[in-house]
């Protein structure tokens, strides 16, 4: 039931404008929470560390020991944490980091209690929380965002439970800039899991969506290009499923062999909308254009996203 979307501009701009509008047109689909997975101009030789602190109370001694963690790895904070400012228990921060082995120093932030991190990369930040795609927004700023492409879900939680960490989008831990929306389920889930845990993969939820998006990255780990990837899934993931996955330089999407869950989608030279309902994309496109459904089983493809200027 949850609905996901991804959006590619022709040039960086207001990409959670965007984002935004696509997810509010599918609030119906599910107002547990909503999640954006957002890319912004690449940083070099520092990490955007996305988290969340349980506790707004002891977010003192939270920070102090996160930046001990990170010292303990030979990095640490290089800009002034920050965070959101409502009254709510949780926490949303946003932390520039300098230089790091993002595997191992994630061996130890993993294990630090009362946070946990959403995700870490060059230009990609995972913003999640709960409530419908206008109330994030708000709380988050996403509409003030900057950026070539992202990723959104709005979710209704059928398995797992309802808060921020459980939310859409999943960062592909311990992949840099790689995030993932999915609607469906995997009955493979725990073999899968069991699989990449022996590999020495780490989960912090018991959501197959996090699962796809390690996998995923696994075999691009392995050589693999997105396309192949992709590809490779409609026969090893089992279940009913539409995932969409976002890397700095491409979107991609695949649907399981049965293809019920639906993804339509309008192209237009660099520029790119989908969602799992056509109607979403209309709120971007107001004149009629071409909208595809992408309805074959087993279908994937990728997208690419147009270099920055100078990148």
């Amino acid at each position: 039931m949850c609905g996901i979307a991804g959006r590619i501009l022709e040039q960086p701009g207001l990409i959670g404008v965007d984002l935004v509008a696509l997810m509010q047109a599918q609030a119906h689909r599910g107002s547990d929470s909503t999640g954006f997975a957002l890319y912004g101009e690449p940083r070099q030789n520092s990490y955007i560390v996305r988290g969340v602190a349980s506790d707004r109370r002891s977010l003192d001694q939270t920070l102090d020991e996160f930046s001990q963690t990170l010292r303990a790895h030979g990095s640490d904070f290089i800009e002034d944490p920050s965070w959101d400012s409502t009254a709510q228990r949780h926490v949303s921060l946003r932390m520039i980091v300098s230089e790091l082995d993002v595997r191992a120093w994630l061996a130890d932030a993993d294990t630090q209690e009362g946070i946990e991190i959403q995700s870490v990369g060059r230009s990609l930040e995972i913003v999640k929380d709960l409530g419908i795609s206008h109330e994030v927004s708000l709380k988050h700023s996403i509409t003030d965002f900057v950026g070539s492409h992202g990723i959104a879900n709005a979710r209704m939680a059928t398995e797992s439970r309802v808060s921020p960490t459980a939310s859409h989008p999943f960062w592909a831990r311990p992949f840099p800039d790689i995030a993932i929306v999915h609607n469906g389920q995997l009955t493979n889930y725990f073999g899968l899991k069991a699989r990449l845990q022996r590999q020495g993969y780490t989960f912090l939820t018991e959501n197959d969506s996090e699962l796809i998006a390690v996998w995923i990255s696994d075999r691009l780990s392995h050589g693999l290009t997105l396309e192949e990837a992709l590809q490779s899934s409609v026969g090893e993931l089992d279940g009913v499923f539409t995932y969409i996955i976002s890397t700095p330089t491409q979107i991609g999407m695949a649907k399981d062999r049965w293809a019920i869950k639906p993804l339509a989608v309008f192209t237009h030279e660099q520029e790119m909308a989908t969602a799992t309902e056509e109607q979403a994309v209309r709120k971007l496109y107001t004149d009629e254009v071409p909208i595809s459904n992408l309805d074959g089983p087993g279908y994937s493809t990728t997208w690419d996203v147009l270099p920055a200027a100078g990148g």
